[in-house]
């Protein structure tokens, strides 16, 4: 008996899907749930898991193949009717699948590199296992299992290696790769490049003084992630202060559509996350009805989703309002570049302590520099000043948050 490996339905606006990596062999044995193939699309990687266990007779689309939803992949077929007998390597993969919860990504891991899941700690929560657990236990094992390399023993043999790699160094080692451009990268390309072309793109900046709100954040992050078993960071007070800026400011939460102006009743905030794979936004769905603890709850998850390459097409989807923070890689200003057909975005940037004058004294402060880029076809520059404005405003006296003022 066979069974046609078909290409899932694609995300809705996702026209095709390119074939990324094949995890399994021509004539491996697969278990059932097994992750096949890889198939990457402009945002997300989507796995192909084998309908039953089985033999992988016959790959029919190779890497780097463009495939359609319904489009053949693979041809699994079953001995006899029946499930084809696993080898023991293969059987432990499988049944240690059903008794712990993994996502696809620590599964895969697992599967290829053929370890027993009971055997790896988890770090993550309620001791699951994340993707860097599966890592580290795999180079422990490696370093574990390697044989001491054999080394010169002689002057002469150390000083005449030294002298080849020398001279290869200087003479001939000017290595390059080309490699195809991956489905993300290129639509981050496109649609970057979009934005320039299409907007009336322009920055502002201004500086806020943290000092408020690293106070509050010390006084009650204890008690915070006692209560809510999260940690309370940086980017929910900017979500909040984005959100009652965005209200006074409804053009900025507002994007255009051919000659119309489509203003937008509710608050999907865009969290740009930096991956392996490159920029990624996932959207906090009506972030204005979430308190602090919800928008940080969504926040990690969604950035535990990102490392593990699981999140889905609609957590990507939407957003009326983006923010990026640089800061986290030591930015002190940048321009960030729109997200279409959003007509604005804020740029966070590390917090670094200055002079700063207050009551007529030089103090010292921790400062971040804000920069907002919007499409002035859309927002004027005195609303987008008064945008940032207000976002200092609620930072620097975290009481307009907590008292909605």
């Amino acid at each position: 008996m066979s069974f046609e490996i078909l290409v899932p339905s694609l995300p809705e606006s996702v026209a095709d899907a390119t074939l990324a990596t094949w995890h399994k062999k021509e004539g491996e044995f697969v278990n059932k749930n097994d992750n096949l193939v890889d198939l990457e699309t402009d945002k997300v990687v989507l796995e192909v898991p084998a309908p039953e266990s089985g033999i992988l007779r016959k790959i029919l689309q190779q890497d780097g193949a463009t495939v359609v939803g319904g489009d053949v992949l693979a041809i699994l077929e079953l001995k006899n009717g029946e499930e084809v007998a696993p080898s023991p390597a293969q059987k432990l993969t499988s049944s240690s699948d059903e008794d712990i919860p993994l996502s696809p990504a620590v599964r895969r891991l697992i599967s290829e590199n053929h370890i027993d899941p009971h055997t790896v700690t988890g770090s993550g929560k309620n001791g699951r296992l994340t993707k860097a657990d599966v890592l580290k236990y795999i180079e422990t094992s490696q370093q574990t299992a390697e044989p001491a390399t054999q080394r010169p023993t002689s002057t002469a043999e150390i000083v005449s290696e030294s002298e080849a790699i020398s001279s290869t160094s200087a003479s001939s080692f000017r290595p390059e790769q080309r490699v195809p451009m991956t489905r993300l990268r290129a639509k981050v390309a496109e649609r970057l490049l979009q934005a320039q072309q299409n907007a009336a793109m322009l920055t502002t900046f201004n500086e806020v003084n943290m000092k408020n709100v690293i106070d509050l954040r010390n006084q009650y992050k204890d008690r915070f992630q006692q209560k809510h078993e999260i940690k309370l960071g940086f980017m929910s007070f900017f979500v909040k202060s984005s959100i009652e800026a965005l209200k006074k400011h409804p053009a900025i939460n507002a994007s255009i559509d051919g000659n119309d102006i489509i203003y937008h009743g509710y608050y999907d905030m865009g969290i740009a996350v930096s991956t392996p794979r490159g920029l990624i936004v996932p959207v906090i769905k009506d972030a204005d009805q979430l308190d602090f603890a919800g928008i940080e709850k969504s926040i990690f998850n969604y950035g535990s989703k990102a490392k593990e390459g699981s999140l889905s097409y609609e957590d990507l989807t939407g957003g009326t309002f983006t923010i990026t923070n640089g800061g986290i890689f030591g930015s002190m200003l940048s321009t960030p570049i729109l997200n279409p057909p959003q007509c604005a975005i804020l740029g966070m940037h590390a917090i670094t302590e200055r002079p700063v004058v207050e009551n007529g004294e030089i103090v010292i402060r921790p400062i971040m520099y804000l920069a907002l880029s919007y499409d002035h076809r859309l927002v004027d520059g005195k609303e987008a000043v008064q945008f940032l404005v207000t976002i200092k405003e609620c930072l620097e006296s975290p009481a307009h948050l907590l008292l909605n003022l």
